[in-house]
């Protein structure tokens, strides 16, 4: 997949500032409902670890965003009801196994302001919490006897998995390319939007034009969420974050904004930086010097123009599809991306 590299000249959205959150969910709310409902029941289970922490999962919320896009690409494309609601939830289910084995990984206490299950409950059992959600999904995935689906799960848990293997073998590394990032968050985010929006397409009858437009769509959608996610750590406040600012950069990770801005330091400034990374906190080098040297470069600018560039090529993907509800909510879904604030 190429990549632009960042460009100043990129036009700042500026659609329409009517609540985007409303008119991205609203034709599927009912769905979205029992999504949730299919959601939690698949996390009950009669070993009472999996049953406790499974309840604390879910009264956990989350956004949702990848199974109403996947409901959403399924309306789109004609197909309602059971099927569409069942794959939405094992999406969910995944992504959910993803950020706890994530949490394990980067040693986090904190998600959405409350402990993380491994915090709570320590990595041993937590790890395995994770495997049983993959397992799970996977198994609800093969109820409607659909292989391809379950074929495009598969690849995107393994892709995602990658993703993480790549990102581990450079934390902490100050010479992380821009072309590295984008491999990394392609394998890490963008595929499990990819398949969450391709998956309607592979439903009997299958639509492989379709499934071409909403591959793109997903995938572009996808790295804008992941570099709208980076520039979060530097722009949110904690109390929107559910986590401290600046935690990727204390957990050895360098994302686009300090990717950017590395090679135009000079060695006294770049070695603050240096600092976090060795140190894992702040001690030596404060947030607010960090803070500091993003705004002044400009590189969080950048990076929002950048992501701006994606939600509009996510945008043109669906001029092939006749306007529609389902496809005015789609277009409105950069929109909610671009504007989050958690």
């Amino acid at each position: 997949m190429a990549h632009h590299k960042p460009t100043l000249a990129a036009a700042r959205d500026d659609s329409s500032s009517t609540p985007v959150t409303a008119r991205f969910l609203e034709i599927i709310a009912d769905d979205l409902v029992a999504t949730d409902e299919l959601f939690r029941q698949e996390l009950r289970s009669d070993v009472p670890f999996i049953d406790e922490a499974g309840e604390y999962i879910f009264a956990g919320g989350g956004k949702r965003v990848r199974p109403a896009l996947l409901l959403l690409s399924a309306r789109l494309l004609g197909h309602m009801g059971e099927e569409p609601v069942t794959y939405a939830a094992v999406v969910e289910l995944i992504h959910t196994a993803t950020l706890i084995h994530d949490d394990i990984i980067d040693h986090a206490a904190l998600r959405r302001s409350q402990p993380t299950v491994n915090h709570l409950w320590g990595n041993s059992r937590t790890v395995l919490l994770g495997d049983w959600l993959y397992t799970t999904a996977m198994q609800m995935a093969l109820r409607h006897d659909n292989l391809e689906v379950v074929r495009a799960l598969c690849s995107a848990t393994s892709r995602m998995t990658e993703g993480e293997l790549m990102a581990l073998e450079r934390l902490g590394r100050t010479d992380l390319t821009v072309d590295e990032y984008f491999a990394i968050i392609d394998r890490k985010t963008a595929h499990l939007f990819s398949a969450a929006c391709t998956i309607p397409s592979l439903i009997r009858p299958a639509d492989a034009d379709g499934g071409a437009a909403l591959t793109e769509y997903g995938e572009k959608l996808g790295v804008c969420f992941q570099l709208v996610d980076d520039l979060l750590d530097f722009t949110a406040r904690e109390a929107e974050l559910g986590k401290p600012v600046l935690s990727d950069l204390k957990e050895g990770k360098l994302t686009l904004p300090l990717i950017l801005l590395l090679p135009r330091l000079d060695p006294k400034r770049r070695r603050a930086i240096e600092l976090v990374l060795e140190d894992g906190d702040f001690r030596r080098t404060s947030r607010e010097e960090i803070l500091e040297l993003v705004n002044s470069a400009g590189t969080i600018e950048e990076v929002s123009l950048l992501a701006s560039d994606y939600a509009r090529e996510a945008r043109a993907a669906l001029s092939r599809f006749p306007a529609s509800g389902a496809r005015e909510a789609l277009e409105s879904a950069p929109d909610f991306v671009l504007r989050r604030r958690s």
